[in-house]
């Protein structure tokens, strides 16, 4: 073990690691990102995890047991250039890491702590093949990691590849995803409080889609969680 640090610390030495967002040298114990602009990205506030700004996107929509988001997008930011790593540059060590970080922040609530399955939102098959990776299930997974949970990805289905939902209003957005996802395999999740994840929320359409797919399975429950709200 101590040769293996040694030969890191001699690597890191020869290429040191730089931030991803200022490109200062990381030190030992960060990683993707310093600790300066970790600080910089604004928390999102949430002082009660079922009555919160982003909890109410969904309040008579659809029944969620507790709803967290750990930041507050804000547009050419340093998470944007974060999400934007992550999206469409192949980091997919972002994903993992902040998953990590959205992970070590819900095991301090009892609430999250009682859940039993992870579900990353779907990618439609098209797009999961341009992109190679769904961005949610690598959060996901970082997630698993700290709650030790598993993340399951056969149960919930896209089955149409929506458009794009940058310019929508809240109303179209809705229209746009209603009837676009199904349950594949009811039994993974029957009985089970699942944790629905995704990057970024913004008007809630795309969660209260799968949400409602979810909740058709019997005496399932739904809690959500998402890197940032927007």
């Amino acid at each position: 073990m101590n040769i293996l640090t040694l030969a890191e610390d001699f690597i890191n030495l020869l290429y040191p690691e730089k931030c991803i967002t200022c490109e200062e040298t990381l030190f030992k114990n960060e990683k993707i990102i310093c600790t300066k602009c970790l600080l910089d990205i604004p928390k999102a506030s949430i002082p009660n995890l079922s009555d919160n700004e982003v909890a109410k996107l969904f309040w008579g929509r659809v029944n969620i047991e507790n709803v967290f988001a750990l930041y507050t997008f804000q547009k050419g930011g340093k998470f944007q250039q974060l999400m934007h790593e992550l999206k469409y540059r192949n980091n997919k060590e972002v994903g993992f890491e902040f998953g990590r970080i959205l992970g070590k922040k819900l095991s301090k609530f009892n609430e999250f702590s009682i859940i039993d399955v992870i579900i990353p939102v779907p990618l439609h098959w098209r797009k999961l093949k341009k992109r190679g990776y769904n961005q949610s299930e690598i959060i996901a997974k970082g997630i698993s990691v700290e709650l030790k949970k598993p993340v399951i990805t056969n149960c919930l289905h896209r089955n149409i590849e929506s458009a794009t939902q940058t310019k929508k209003t809240r109303y179209e957005r809705w229209q746009n995803v209603e009837e676009i996802f199904s349950i594949k395999n009811e039994k993974a999740i029957e009985n089970k409080h699942v944790l629905l994840i995704d990057d970024i929320v913004t008007t809630g359409s795309t969660l209260e889609a799968c949400a409602n797919k979810i909740l058709t399975v019997n005496n399932t429950k739904v809690s959500i969680s998402t890197l940032a709200v927007a």
